[in-house]
């Protein structure tokens, strides 16, 4: 069949979008968890950096010698930008010291401000989608992050005194803004310093980081107990945040107990909330020890995890299968990761993984799910439409932008990796037992096939030519992945 013939057939996979969005508005209850920050956005250009380091008259030398990634005084922020512009790559560095961050505030400033942190990003997400309420949690609530939460009824956090209120009206003045930089510069800016001429290689981003609550998984208490209400419905909880924890903390506590601190108030919701299905967004996680202590203790309590082909590599290079890892580095084909995931399945025995990669969203799911295969693959299906609008409008911030992709088709790219998948699974096991065979293969056309333990749902994308954004990007496709399969 030709992609031509494909894009047709998939077309009309895809017609169950709008049905699928109207269903959301059914799901009564939604915990977004745990890091919800400020993004302060501004771009600058090598000319502003010159004048920033002139009028601040900082040392030239400083900030231009190599050293540890982090920041304690104004002179590392600029070093880490200046380390950034020069060589065209992203890194984050945390701000350590309070005075750093008012002088960033006062000296650099920012453009915009958007929502940050994969908990506040999925909210607003849920909220518009039409999930009602969706509880957010946030370590801190100044006036400058409640302004960042959709103005919507159905979103909600808690106030100083525990009470359940909209978030968009609900500030906890005396608390500190969590602020993420992100400082964004053009290939082939130049920036002339100490008699040097740096020239940008490629455009990129340098994130410079105050965020001291959501770094040690801070909670909320009482977030945690009115969430814990039985009164309070709750059919899911969306998890993130756990990727900037470190296996020692600068206050000296664990980042593992941290973990477990989190799980003791998640069992109390479960308790509270039968049947609460509980999702984990790995996210890009540094710290190898807190990688595998993730892995080994919430990856195995989850009803889901979502990660992309990156994160997925690093699950399983933690877990000691480094010649997949390898392979699947060299090329993040469909095919290789469909078999890292069977693997990372096997370990944790979670009853659902799902993988967002360029193209293709792929999910593997045990028989027994709740969720049925062709409900998995149309919650999926509206994510990738909304994806596809927040890619080419840069924002859905009102439900009728949602469907602004709508109607459109498929990837050539997406349909390629469907493809290559299809013949991967074709006449394979998906475990070393023979008796683990395939039943059914029709994955091209209807992006479902079905083995004798798990099902396997595959959706081929739409991709946007000249995204505006891709900020929160694997975080949207999960949640919607996930609520929509209803």
């Amino acid at each position: 069949m030709s992609h031509e013939e494909l894009k047709k057939t998939w077309l009309s996979n895809y017609q169950t979008a709008p049905k699928q969005l109207e269903k959301m508005s059914q799901v009564k209850g939604l915990v977004s968890a745990f890091n919800a920050n400020i993004d302060a956005v501004i771009k600058v250009s090598g000319e502003s950096i010159r004048r920033l380091i002139e009028e601040h008259q900082l040392d030239i030398n400083n900030v231009t010698q190599q050293g540890e990634r982090c920041i304690q005084n104004p002179e590392d922020a600029i070093r880490g930008l200046i380390h950034c512009f020069k060589n065209g790559i992203a890194e984050e560095w945390l701000i350590e010291d309070v005075a750093v961050f008012n002088w960033l505030q006062k000296n650099l400033g920012y453009d915009k401000l958007q929502m940050g942190g994969q908990g506040g990003i999925v909210a607003n997400v849920m909220a518009v989608c039409g999930v009602n309420p969706v509880y957010v949690h946030c370590a801190s609530l100044p006036a400058e992050q409640t302004g960042l939460f959709l103005d919507l009824e159905n979103l909600k956090t808690t106030d100083n005194k525990g009470e359940l209120n909209q978030a968009n009206k609900t500030v906890r003045a005396d608390e500190t803004p969590l602020i993420h930089w992100i400082i964004e510069f053009d290939v082939d800016d130049k920036l002339l310093i100490g008699g040097l001429e740096i020239k940008c290689p490629k455009s990129n981003r340098f994130i410079a980081t105050y965020d001291p609550l959501n770094f040690k998984l801070a909670i909320d208490p009482h977030f945690a107990k009115a969430v814990s209400d039985p009164d309070n419905h709750l059919e899911y909880v969306i998890l993130s945040g756990y990727q900037m924890l470190k296996e020692q903390l600068p206050d000296g506590t664990k980042g593992a107990d941290r973990i477990g601190n989190s799980m003791r108030i998640i069992d109390i919701w479960k308790e509270n909330h039968p049947g609460a299905i509980l999702h984990l967004e790995m996210a890009s996680t540094q710290d190898s020890v807190m990688r595998k202590h993730l892995l080994d203790t919430v990856a195995k309590k989850v009803d889901s995890l979502g990660f992309n082909e990156r994160e997925l590599i690093d699950l399983l290079e933690i877990m000691g299968e480094d010649e997949l890892a390898k392979i699947c580095l060299e090329e993040s084909s469909s095919a290789n990761l469909f078999r890292a995931m069977v693997k990372v399945q096997a370990y944790t025995n979670c009853p659902r993984l799902q993988l967002h990669m360029f193209g293709l969203y792929l999910t593997i799911q045990k028989k027994e799910f709740r969720i049925t295969p062709l409900q998995n693959r149309n919650g999926m299906q509206l994510a990738a439409t909304i994806a596809a609008a927040k890619a080419g409008t840069g924002a859905i911030n009102t439900k009728d932008v949602l469907l602004w992709a709508n109607g459109k088709t498929v990837s050539d790219v997406g349909l390629n990796e469907l493809s290559a998948l299809s013949r991967e699974l074709s006449g394979l096991g998906i475990t070393d037992k023979s008796e683990q065979v395939r039943r059914d293969n029709n994955l091209i056309n209807t992006g479902l096939t079905e083995f004798d333990v798990l099902d396997v749902i595959a959706v081929p994308t739409i991709l946007i030519d000249k995204p505006v954004t891709l900020v929160g990007m694997g975080d949207t496709i999960s949640s919607i992945s996930l609520l929509a399969a209803n």
